[in-house]
């Protein structure tokens, strides 16, 4: 290759090849080991695109129902990962202690050198039923909360939304949540994706790749557009002061959270349409459609004056916020889904590696 040819932010660069996943831009698909992810949002659960991802294809039921149990056995973290999360000052960010309970969790691994397939598959389902605990706890102690337990007895996405909220989920309110979960699975190669990949090409370990992932995703150009979204929505009272707020943003060429996308998007992005019908459902159960009209309102201003389309969280934001989530949680809570789909990306880099070490295009002084 010319070390002439460049891409400002690896721009159209194809950095790896993978069977994971990929966005067709030219049907707007996302595809997730040969399925539609919109599809499988539709007739499947986040645990079997947790087996697809690891194993290669959809389980029987018997296997999901091996999934579900292998992930209830590994809801508890170490005591001594909580008393570390007491430690943390009370200034510190939600994602930051997420980062340092996972990075802690590498310290129990006694086959933290181990980079075989079966090894690392095992760290990955014992990761995903941990990071929900971590996840939690990590919040709710820095805000000055007791940890609360995880539930064994629940499914995976009902313990999720139990330790989040304090109540067990209706069946309604779990399977939102847990399609939310599925459409945050995984997504290609965004910067965290890449940060993982990046790192576990080292040969370091999935709990090194996966901390330096949560960095990445807390970046405000990554993760956080879900918080940025529900934040906006509650500077205002009604669908037109919604609109006028748009309007001033716009004019003051500030940017608006929750559309657009650097890969796609000719139109909607199809994860926030199944969203946007989930926040439907849930505005039809108590009877209060403000949220559902306040985005529909906003979606139309973004089209007619700058072509821009929703993306997932523009419609994840209120989702969550009917589900009761604290805006704070938002971003761990999407880490914590792609957690499944940075693991299996880890595990690819592992099993077929090559370090990454790219070239610059020097722009500085004559030598």
């Amino acid at each position: 290759m010319s070390l002439k040819e460049y891409g400002p932010g690896l721009e159209g660069v194809i950095a790896t090849e993978t069977k994971l996943s990929f966005l067709d831009t030219d049907v707007e698909k996302i595809i997730i080991c040969g399925h539609d992810l919109i599809e499988l949002s539709k007739k499947h659960q986040y645990l079997d695109v947790v087996h697809l991802l690891l194993e290669g294809e959809l389980p029987s039921s018997t296997e999901r129902a091996g999934v579900k149990e292998l992930l209830q056995t590994n809801y508890h973290i170490p005591v001594d990962v909580t008393t570390l999360l007491k430690l943390l000052p009370k200034k510190t960010h939600p994602m930051d202690g997420m980062r340092t309970g996972l990075s802690a969790l590498a310290g129990y691994d006694d086959e933290i050198d181990n980079r075989e397939q079966a090894v690392n598959k095992k760290r990955a389902y014992q990761l995903l039923g941990q990071l929900p605990t971590v996840t939690v706890n990590a919040y709710r102690i820095i805000k000055g909360e007791d940890p609360v337990n995880p539930d064994p007895t629940l499914s995976y996405s009902e313990n999720f939304l139990y330790m989040i909220t304090g109540k067990v989920p209706s069946k309604v309110e779990a399977e939102i949540f847990d399609r939310s979960l599925l459409l945050y699975s995984e997504h290609e190669m965004p910067n965290s994706t890449f940060t993982a990949r990046v790192i576990a090409s080292t040969q370091s370990d999935m709990y090194g790749a996966l901390t330096g992932a949560v960095a990445s995703l807390k970046g405000h150009l990554h993760g956080g557009a879900n918080e940025a979204v529900m934040y906006m929505l509650n500077e205002v009272e009604t669908v037109t002061q919604f609109e006028e707020l748009l309007y001033q943003k716009l004019v003051q060429k500030e940017k608006i959270m929750g559309f657009g996308h650097r890969v796609y998007m000719k139109k909607m992005d199809p994860r926030a349409l199944i969203m946007k019908e989930s926040l439907k459902q849930l505005s039809d159960l108590d009877g209060d459609h403000l949220l559902l009209e306040m985005c529909e309102a906003g979606e139309r201003v973004l089209r007619e004056e700058k072509g821009l389309y929703p993306n997932l969280d523009y419609y994840a934001a209120p989702v969550y916020w009917k589900l009761g989530i604290p805006i704070e949680l938002y971003t761990p809570i999407f880490f914590s889904a792609r957690t499944v789909g940075l693991a299996a990306h880890v595990i690819e880099q592992h099993d077929n590696n090559r370090l990454f070490r790219p070239r610059v295009r020097y722009i500085g002084k004559d030598y």
